[in-house]
């Protein structure tokens, strides 16, 4: 039997996490998807494509119950036949825009639970649920520029991809000398045409100021689209020196 890949991927109902799930399975590797909802068009790929496709619905605010299932299904799998098993820490969310005072409580809690305690959960799941496989183990955490710039009205999402990148630096130190140590990257993908955008586009520029910035992106024709950003980011993760980098940018690789 010939090896396979196996991908865990969050986020992956809409946007680039769906279109990196539909890329993935074009090219031939199984999937479990971690997201809020079922997506029934990567069911039909997966069946088109005659791949593995397993869907969790999940809110990623808790992720510790998502956490434990993960690392219980990894230990159950038959892994001899895997050439890789990868983990994209893809779903984010940024709570209402405005000052941090002016933002309640439970959605700055929300927040950062999704954009770094379940990467940081799932991490940690993920490596102990395949610590003694043999295929290339690999983590790739998508962040954002807003993690390596500061911006008002966006302190709890730039804090959140601030942590992801240096919990990233801190994971890459832990596995450099083990056996089969995991590759990781925290990896910026780039300004992509999605919900998210329309959020920043649609805020009022007296609580945003940099409201106007995102509207010309979309006016200039500079956002990617979902595809594009996948293509790209999945570029990154298929290179032999994955993870030389532990904090990146995809320009880094143009």
């Amino acid at each position: 039997m010939s090896a396979t890949h196996l991908t865990i991927i969050t986020g992956a109902s809409r946007g680039m996490g769906q279109a990196m799930a539909s890329q993935l399975l074009a090219a031939g590797h199984d999937l479990l998807c971690i997201s809020r909802k079922i997506s029934d068009e990567l069911a039909a790929r997966a069946t088109q494509a005659g791949r593995r496709c397993e869907q969790w619905p999940q809110d990623l605010a808790r992720a510790d119950t998502a956490a434990a299932r993960l690392e219980t299904w990894l230990q159950s799998q038959e892994h001899g036949g895997f050439a890789s098993v990868t983990l994209i820490n893809n779903a984010g969310m940024i709570p209402r825009i405005g000052r941090i005072d002016d933002i309640p409580a439970a959605q700055i809690a929300d927040a950062m639970r999704v954009d770094l305690e379940a990467p940081m959960l799932l991490t940690g799941a993920f490596l102990r649920g395949t610590a003694g496989w043999q295929a290339r183990r690999q983590i790739l955490n998508i962040s954002s520029g807003l993690g390596r710039s500061a911006m008002a009205a966006q302190a709890a999402y730039c804090a959140a991809k601030a942590g992801m990148d240096h919990f990233t630096r801190c994971v890459a130190l832990e596995q450099a000398d083990l056996p089969n140590g995991a590759r990781i990257c925290s990896l910026a993908p780039g300004v992509i045409d999605t919900d998210m955008q329309v959020q920043l586009r649609s805020a009022a520029p007296a609580q945003f100021p940099d409201a106007g910035t995102f509207v010309g992106l979309k006016e200039k024709g500079l956002l990617a689209s979902p595809e594009q950003a996948a293509r790209k980011v999945l570029a990154v993760l298929a290179r032999p020196d994955f993870g030389s980098k532990p904090v990146a940018d995809v320009r880094d690789y143009a």
